[in-house]
């Protein structure tokens, strides 16, 4: 751990001004050189500085903290014990300058008056949220003084937006009725969130500078209990790499999936290779996909008299077997990474009943060479996950349905995962060139060492000697990084998680210097084409790309930048999507990752992509376990969830205006009762939205 003396230090250079301490906080000047954490071991003492250079401590009057009453009381009725959580709340920011977005009011359309609502048609139900303007924003029957037209953008003076309950009720009952897996669904098809997409922060602010943002003070927690305990974080992991992400690839970065041929092409014929070099795009779908073979397409390339090469060598031995962590290889959580994921290596089962006792079945995506049945006959049951209501198998050439579909499923998609990414992505890549009505004399190839044409021992001549390093004809962007944490962290997308983890070794600007270093020196031709000048040189199509990258590199990019920004160790992690159980955080470590990213450039797309308690996202049933939170349309929150973990992390704007980062770790020895250890950190939400 680094010393005191380089926070008081950082912070100084970060800061024009401190604030002064709040409740429950005592200041201790302290000289630095005699600082000893044994002074209050269970304590967390942080630093402000002063203009003048001066550190002051910060420390919480009592060493332990005493747990609210109401979160010790859910405790005891989950039969947990103060020792196995962990919590940390602390202030951050200023009320008059909150960076959070706007807080949303979730009104009962049954219970409130409003010439706008017809409460006796739930048909009639706006599906679209409002900005409100009110004097009293913490108050949930007030009715709002003024609308603001959310398509027109933010007005400066709304201070909630205003969404319906049945809205969101609505839109969870046919998701769940549509899918068995709705998180999965909604990210591969990008549905639209019912949050306005230009809601803002509420401070207003377009673009902020490094020193306007700049930490005022570190600030002592409102709560602190057992925060320097390493526990399994779950799903709240990916805070982690989704920030860092942001932090050092920016909001705007895009992953970029490159085409190369080699040989000619004389009208619409390739006569040679074509190669898709995988970039590691976390959300490379199918339709996606089919775009980036429909630029090739227009590029005049209709018939491929060679192999379609897909170069995955981005990521090294990263494979991994889907039943290996909880034995469900077909839930698409459990799905692998890889250097060109495909459908998240997923295929999604759409079935249409007949009414004859037979339902049909279409596939998305559909796979070359491979058998799918197009029938399934019904039998009467509840409709369930799909290895349950199908209990499919993937075999060498096709896939077996082993039960009868529940006839309650009626018009259903279940999402099942393919047990290998690279086959996977191989079928789509040739169902899809097919589909596009090209042909292939050859075979679609996956491999992840890089692409090297072969050599004839003679010397070429004519046609053949021009050079056979591979051309580029195509670059596809991906979404924005911004668009994939929303996935990620709204959705709390596993693999998207992974994908985004191992850019970070890929694209680390260090790792990319290092390699254009040792990459030959390239000079520009007459017909403007780069090749390389010495003849021992690999590929052209490699030059200037990403660094390959694997676990170990990824990991170390991570706990470089973890020392380099923060104070607290960093977490030991294993990947970085949190579905692993030697991995570990404490709370401190997460408390001040989320206290450091409010401070930055990127908070919006940050906190953005969070769920919001009761609204959106994986805490969006957070109302149904408390129906009379606070912190309902006030916390922006990522949760975590294994047999014996549950934990919540994320932000929550205090009623009286403070704005907090929050972060509740429950693990046990024994598998939990998440019905019960939910509400407990559901519970902190609440306290916390008081405050």
């Amino acid at each position: 751990m680094r010393t005191l003396f380089q926070s008081c230090h950082q912070s100084f250079h970060q800061s024009r001004h401190h604030r002064p301490f709040i409740n429950d906080t005592v200041f201790f000047p302290v000289k630095l050189r005699l600082f000893n954490k044994a002074f209050m071991p269970s304590a967390r003492p942080t630093a402000v500085c002063t203009l003048l250079g001066a550190c002051m401590v910060l420390i919480p009057l009592s060493a332990q903290a005493i747990l609210p009453e109401a979160i010790q009381t859910a405790l005891t009725r989950a039969e947990l014990t103060p020792d196995d959580i962990s919590i940390i709340i602390t202030p951050v920011g200023e009320k008059q300058a909150s960076r959070l977005p706007l807080p949303i009011q979730v009104i009962d359309s049954s219970r409130v008056l409003d010439t706008r609502i017809d409460s006796a048609s739930p048909n009639n139900i706006s599906t679209e949220p409002k900005l409100m303007t009110t004097t009293n924003a913490s108050t949930t029957d007030q009715k709002p003084s003024k609308s603001v037209d959310i398509n027109k953008g933010v007005n400066s003076q709304a201070t909630l937006i205003i969404i319906e309950k049945q809205v969101i009720q609505r839109k969870e009952r046919q998701l769940n009725a549509y899918t068995d897996d709705p998180y999965t669904h909604q990210s591969l098809n990008s549905e639209p969130s019912i949050l306005p997409t230009n809601q803002g922060t509420s401070d207003d602010s377009a673009t902020i500078n490094n020193e306007s943002i700049a930490t005022k003070a570190i600030l002592a927690p409102l709560l602190s209990h057992q925060p320097n305990i390493a526990r399994t974080p779950a799903s709240t992991m990916k805070l982690i790499p989704s920030f860092i992400a942001l932090d050092t690839l920016g909001a705007d970065f895009v992953w970029l999936t490159r085409v190369y041929h080699t040989g000619m092409v004389i009208g619409n014929r390739l006569y040679g290779d074509l190669i898709i070099q995988g970039s590691g795009d976390p959300k490379m779908t199918h339709e996606r996909l089919q775009q980036l073979l429909y630029q090739v397409q227009k590029v005049g390339i209709h018939h491929i008299d060679g192999n379609l090469i897909i170069d995955s060598a981005i990521f090294k031995n990263i494979s991994k077997d889907p039943a290996a962590f909880d034995n469900a290889p077909l839930r698409p959580y459990n799905a692998s990474p890889d250097g060109f994921l495909v459908n998240f290596g997923s295929m999604g089962i759409h079935s249409y009943p007949l009414g004859n006792g037979q339902a049909q079945l279409k596939y998305t995506p559909e796979l070359a060479n491979y058998q799918l049945p197009k029938l399934i006959d019904t039998r009467p049951a509840a409709c369930s996950q799909a290895s349950y209501s199908l209990a499919p198998q993937w075999q060498t050439d096709k896939l077996s349905l082993n039960a009868k579909l529940p006839d309650s499923c009626g018009e259903h998609i279940f999402y099942v995962t393919y047990p290998d990414a690279k086959d996977f992505a191989a079928r789509v890549v040739a169902k899809k060139w097919q589909q596009l009505g090209n042909t292939l004399s050859g075979q679609v190839l996956t491999q992840e060492t890089v692409y090297k044409p072969a050599l004839g021992a003679q010397a070429r001549r004519g046609l053949a000697a021009l050079p056979l390093s591979p051309l580029p004809i195509v670059s596809y962007p991906s979404l924005t990084l911004t668009q994939q944490i929303y996935d990620i962290n709204h959705f709390s997308n596993n693999v998207m998680a992974e994908q985004v983890t191992l850019s970070l070794g890929a694209y680390d600007k260090g790792n990319q210097d290092q390699q254009n270093l040792a990459m030959p020196t390239v000079q520009s031709t007459s017909n403007a084409i780069l090749q390389p000048t010495s003849s021992a040189a690999t590929s052209l199509y490699q030059f200037g790309g990403p660094v390959a990258t694997s676990y170990p590199q990824a990991l170390q990019t991570i706990n470089d930048w973890w020392q380099t920004h923060l104070i607290t160790p960093p977490p030991y992690l294993t990947n970085g999507s949190g579905l692993c159980r030697e991995c570990t955080v404490t709370a401190a470590n997460l408390d001040e990752l989320l206290a450091y990213a409010y401070h930055q450039p990127s908070f919006a797309a940050y906190v953005d992509s969070l769920g919001v308690a009761g609204v959106s996202g994986t805490i969006l049933h957070h109302s149904e376990r408390l129906p009379d939170s606070a912190a309902i349309g006030r916390a922006w929150i990522k949760t975590g969830t294994l047999n014996n973990v549950t934990a919540m992390a994320g932000y929550v704007k205090g009623q009286s205006g403070q704005d907090y980062t929050v972060v509740g770790l429950i693990n046990t020895k024994e598998a939990l009762n998440p019905y019960a250890a939910r509400p407990v950190l559901d519970i902190m939400l609440d306290w916390t939205a008081q405050h």
